[in-house]
């Protein structure tokens, strides 16, 4: 007798079961089919389709532009605020009562020995009671050095309110006779009028035939000579220029000195080089031409080997001559008469035996 099911399925539930029992073993076997059939079923694969795109709003300014324009933003903020911060401090600056000087306590000047203060003040006087901030550095610098005796100047400032003045002066290195007046006169040909009430004494040689209307580079060319006149008498340390009382350098050919002797000043012909070889020939022999000749006023000692005595004598007998009454002027151009003149000695060399 056969045995009936107590629960028995129907066709289409059974189907419905199966179904997906094979659509999971097909799954597992084959994933690639899975995937192919997951593509036809809307239901069971919503996550593979496309799905509709939801809409974003976007701003009127791209995004990078946004960023640009905070920058510029940022940039604008901080310039103006240095450019206040700016402002602020010119106006203080240049209003301030702190920054304006006062007095003349307020100039300090360094390295004045010969320049007086009246005659600094006389440049910067005119910088009291104004903003310190306006004074023209550069306009005061040439001013102070437009003083004789001023070499080179600096003008700096010191805040609050002080300017500080440093001054290089000129050295001088000979007298010079300027509409007779002795005056100072340094390497470079700069003339320079005695430091009034100053305590410095100077002994230096005073040359003539310089006067303040040559230009400036004709006296720069005779003081380069009287530089290398004094060189070469003090480099062996004898100091021979101290000797000397006046030079002569208005002919570069023929340098001219005034020695002092007790028994009567000698005036020498150096020519225009060797001059300590030709003044130490003086030296060595002037006390013996003074014994030879009864009077020594002049020597020539610009040929080598020959020494002419008092060869100036000589020549303004001739022009003494020349200027007499009755003189015609066939006369006057006869030769002048001859200075003596005399050899120096040699040295002789002993002969070996």
């Amino acid at each position: 007798m056969a045995r009936k099911s107590a629960s028995p399925v129907a066709d289409d539930d059974f189907d419905a079961v199966a179904e997906p029992r094979a659509s999971s073993r097909s799954y597992e076997e084959s994933p690639l089919d899975a995937r192919i059939l997951a593509l036809d079923d809307d239901d069971e694969s919503p996550f593979l389709r496309g799905q509709k795109r939801v809409p974003v709003r976007r701003g009127v300014v791209p995004r990078k532009a946004a960023d640009r324009i905070k920058l510029l933003l940022v940039a604008l903020l901080v310039v103006g605020v240095l450019g206040f911060v700016g402002v602020t401090l010119y106006r203080y600056g240049t209003q301030s009562w702190r920054f304006r000087v006062d007095s003349s306590d307020d100039l300090e000047i360094f390295g004045a020995h010969n320049v007086t203060r009246s005659q600094v003040l006389d440049v910067l006087g005119a910088d009291i009671d104004r903003n310190i901030f306006f004074v023209p550095l550069e306009d005061q610098k040439k001013q102070l050095e437009a003083i004789p005796w001023v070499e080179s100047a600096t003008v700096m400032r010191f805040l609050p309110n002080r300017l500080r003045i440093e001054l290089h002066e000129r050295v001088p290195v000979a007298f010079v006779v300027v509409h007779g007046r002795i005056a100072l006169i340094d390497a470079h040909g700069v003339i320079m009028d005695m430091p009034p009430g100053s305590q410095s004494s100077f002994s230096f040689p005073v040359i003539v035939g310089m006067s303040d209307s040559e230009p400036l580079s004709t006296r720069a060319a005779r003081m380069k000579i009287y530089n290398d006149l004094a060189r070469q008498l003090d480099s062996t340390g004898a100091n021979y220029s101290h000797d000397l009382s006046e030079v002569d350098v208005s002919d570069p050919d023929d340098v001219k000195v005034l020695v002092a002797d007790p028994k009567g000043a000698v005036l020498v012909h150096l020519g225009s080089g060797n001059f300590l070889q030709r003044y130490q020939l003086y030296m060595a022999h002037g006390q013996e031409w003074r014994t030879q000749f009864s009077r020594l006023d002049s020597i020539d000692l610009r040929y080598d080997g020959q020494v002419i005595v008092n060869p100036d004598a000589a020549a303004a007998r001739a022009k003494e001559l020349a200027a007499l009454p009755g003189m015609t002027p066939a006369a006057t151009s006869a030769p002048a008469p001859q200075a003596p003149t005399t050899r120096t000695p040699k040295t002789r060399k002993a002969k070996k035996h």
